[in-house]
């Protein structure tokens, strides 16, 4: 049995995953109490996370190294807890990093590898180009987007599909939290 793969990511509504500049803050400034509680419900099964290089040095730099909680922040918490593999052919170990560990290769090997293996469900946040290229490999099962309600034309960076293939979407489902934040669950299918 194939575990899930899960490709979980949070966009502006023009399609940014990031940004430079400006005084947006976490979340876009837009983090709220529901979505906040659904972030770490989301987390909270066992699971094991997935990124690549760019994304995990991010995640050193913002919630900080080694295995200290982040105060007052329980869904960065709960992702600091989790097990993580690392995809990546320019990081040497030991990372720093609790439970992170460090697999070279191509990712797409590394993913079906561990789709065949894995006891439990994996789940990616953010990792932009890894993830578009499992998506066209088709290893993604579940793509699911939080789109956060700000336009980021001028400080927007890292747009989330740019150069992705040609994807049809069956919606599993939406919600959304706080009355303003919307997260949308699809299965994508690569057209041919």
């Amino acid at each position: 049995m194939s575990a899930t793969y899960t490709w979980d990511v949070y966009a502006t509504v023009d399609g940014f995953g990031s940004f430079s500049g400006g005084d947006w803050g976490g979340y876009w400034g837009k983090q709220g109490p529901e979505l906040l509680a659904h972030r770490a419900a989301v987390l909270a099964p066992d699971q094991r996370l997935m990124l690549g290089a760019t994304t995990f040095r991010d995640f050193v730099h913002l919630l900080g190294a080694g295995p200290e909680d982040v105060p007052g922040d329980e869904v960065s918490t709960r992702m600091k807890r989790m097990p993580i593999t690392v995809v990546s052919d320019s990081l040497d170990e030991p990372l720093p990093w609790p439970n992170a560990t460090l697999e070279r290769g191509d990712a797409v090997d590394v993913v079906a590898r561990r789709k065949r293996e894995s006891p439990v469900p994996l789940r990616s946040h953010g990792s932009l180009s890894t993830n578009r290229a499992l998506m066209a490999a088709g290893l993604v099962d579940v793509l699911q987007v939080t789109v956060f309600p700000v336009i980021t034309g001028l400080t927007g960076t890292a747009p989330v599909l740019a150069g992705a293939a040609d994807f049809d979407l069956e919606l599993l489902g939406s919600r959304t939290f706080d009355g303003r934040t919307v997260e949308v669950t699809y299965r994508p299918r690569l057209r041919r």
